[in-house]
Parts: structure tokens; C-alpha cells; sequence
């Protein structure tokens, strides 16, 4: 029995490409106050239909805020899904349709740690679950960090119960591999941080309003 093999594309440049395969019906038979569930009946390449059920989102920015002793800004937060206190970066929903995500990176980062940034570039672009939910999230590199002006942003619910810390980059990636930090857009931007400072440098990341295809914007 011959073994099939996928093909190889060795020393090709990779990058993923949109692409949509047929839709036959679609229904969405929850929807939330921020997420909604769809149900799309889709074709396959042999023409036959499945169902295929997944999370629709608004989209998402995270922050990773780095101060000049090199320490991030990090956050402790309930997340009842996986009914665990985890450590993140400061983060939020696009909350407008086409919302320009610098805009809500900057509130979310006044909001949950009441600081500013002058310096802002692109880390990375992320789909979170692609195999279950549309959920977009840019990650943001903020320097030249400092206290916010005016009052700070009263919390609630999980966000009352919220730990900051600024701690060094070189602890969290320790946690990251050590398998004690969990929050996909904490281990993304750290690593992604310490890729980028490891190769073409940190003045190499895209600006801070790069296009971004998943969820389009107006500068």
C-alpha cells in the first residue's frame, strides 16, 4: 500500500490566502450580546454539503505594553469558560463595525491598565480558533508607556476582580514554555516580541495602521 503524501513547498514563500467555498443555506440560530452561533450547510471539493457550526465575532485587540525596564503590563482576570484566573495582556472587542482597532487598542489599554502609549506598531495578526469561530485579533506593541490622564475607567463584573503587574518579558516567555501562561494573546505577543527582536529587529514590525483583511478599517 502506497503511502499518500501532502505536497511539500519547500522554499516557497507561505502566506495564507482568502478563499471561500460554496454556501448552500445559512442560519444563525443564537445570537448573544457580543457573539452569535451560524450554522453554513458548505460544499465540499467532491461535491458533497456538510454542516458546519462556529462562533461569529466582532473581532478583537490585545496590547502588549512595554515599559522601559523592559516589563509588560499584564493583567489577572476570571475566565469562566475555562473556569481559570488567567494572565493577559489588556484587550477588548472592536466594538464598531470598521472601527480603526488603533483606536480601540488605545481605549482598551486606558480602560483596563489607565496608561498611555506614544509609540504603537502591529505584532501580529491572529485568528484565535479558525476551526470554530471567525474571531479576528491584531496585538499590538505599545512603548514609551506612561500613566493616563483624567479619571480612572470604573470597572465591573470580571473586571473589578482585575491584578495588574508589569513583570519582564524574559519571565513571561519562561511561563509560556513552562506551560503556566495560557492566554493565547499573551504567548502570541510575547514570542512574536522576542522573534522579532531576535531577527529583522522591533523598527522591522508594520505600522500601527497596517491593512488588516479580516476586519477592514478606516484611518
Amino acid at each position: 500500500m502506497t503511502e499518500e503524501r501532502l505536497p511539500v513547498r519547500s522554499g516557497k514563500h507561505i502566506a495564507d490566502a482568502p478563499e471561500a467555498w460554496e454556501v448552500t443555506s445559512t442560519a444563525l440560530p443564537f445570537e448573544g450580546k457580543k457573539t452569535g452561533v451560524r450554522t453554513d450547510d458548505v460544499v465540499m471539493p467532491d461535491g458533497s454539503v456538510v454542516r458546519r457550526d462556529y462562533q461569529v465575532h466582532p473581532g478583537s485587540v490585545a496590547v502588549l505594553a512595554l515599559d522601559d525596564e523592559d516589563r509588560v503590563l499584564v493583567l489577572s482576570q476570571y475566565r469562566h469558560p475555562v473556569r481559570e484566573k488567567l494572565w493577559e495582556i489588556p484587550a477588548g472587542l472592536l466594538d464598531v463595525p470598521g472601527e480603526n482597532p488603533l483606536h480601540a487598542a488605545r481605549r482598551e489599554l486606558y480602560e483596563e491598565a489607565h496608561v498611555k502609549a506614544e509609540d504603537w506598531r502591529v505584532l501580529a495578526d491572529v485568528y484565535t480558533t479558525p476551526g470554530g469561530s471567525d474571531e479576528a485579533v491584531r496585538i499590538f506593541l505599545a512603548r514609551e508607556i506612561g500613566a493616563a490622564d483624567g479619571e480612572r475607567f470604573e470597572v465591573s463584573e470580571e473586571e473589578a476582580d482585575m491584578e495588574l503587574a508589569r513583570v519582564p518579558v524574559a519571565d513571561l516567555v519562561r511561563g509560556v514554555l513552562a506551560g503556566e501562561l495560557h492566554n493565547n494573546c499573551l504567548v502570541v505577543g510575547v514570542l512574536a516580541l522576542t522573534a522579532a527582536r531576535s531577527g529583522p529587529g522591533l523598527e522591522s514590525l508594520r505600522p500601527a495602521d497596517a491593512p488588516w483583511p479580516a476586519r477592514p478599517f478606516e484611518k
